[in-house]
């Protein structure tokens, strides 16, 4: 909300419901058939959706931090941090991906330029990972001789 005016940002700010990975069942599902990338202070896990609904456009993101990254204080910020790191590296992700950050320790004072910073360092990781991943995907699709 402005103080200005106490209306709320424009939609494309917001994190829709569409853009989560929200059940248990989905969570499990991208960890166990999904690529891992580390960086210093998360897990990234990449996981491919198959057959898209027209409305699925957005990459999907799934927070997990635990109790040993600190408080709920502590786990949220980073939450928030992760989840603004994500919109405003839409590039990164393609429409068709899950993922699922896992917060390995706390943030302490970082701030949303380090966290981005920490995505694009990943970039060269995260490229093969999903080529590694669409490789998998069309070796399933292939037709059976």
């Amino acid at each position: 909300m402005s103080a200005s005016s106490g209306t709320r940002a424009p939609s494309t700010a917001r994190f829709p419901a569409r853009a989560r990975v929200r059940k248990r069942v989905e969570f499990l599902s991208i960890q166990e058939r999904g690529q891992r990338v580390s960086t210093p202070r998360f897990v990234l896990i990449l996981s491919l959706r198959a057959g898209l609904a027209p409305d699925a456009n957005l990459a999907r993101l799934g927070i997990t931090a635990s109790r040993k990254v600190g408080s709920a204080v502590v786990r949220n910020r980073a939450k928030r941090l992760i989840r603004e790191a994500f919109r405003t590296t839409r590039e990164l992700w393609p429409p068709e991906l899950d993922l699922v950050v896992i917060v390995k320790r706390s943030l302490d004072d970082a701030k949303l330029d380090g966290v981005v910073a920490e995505f694009h360092a990943a970039r060269a990781q995260i490229e093969r990972k999903l080529a590694q991943l669409r490789a998998q995907g069309e070796i399933k699709k292939a037709p059976r001789a």
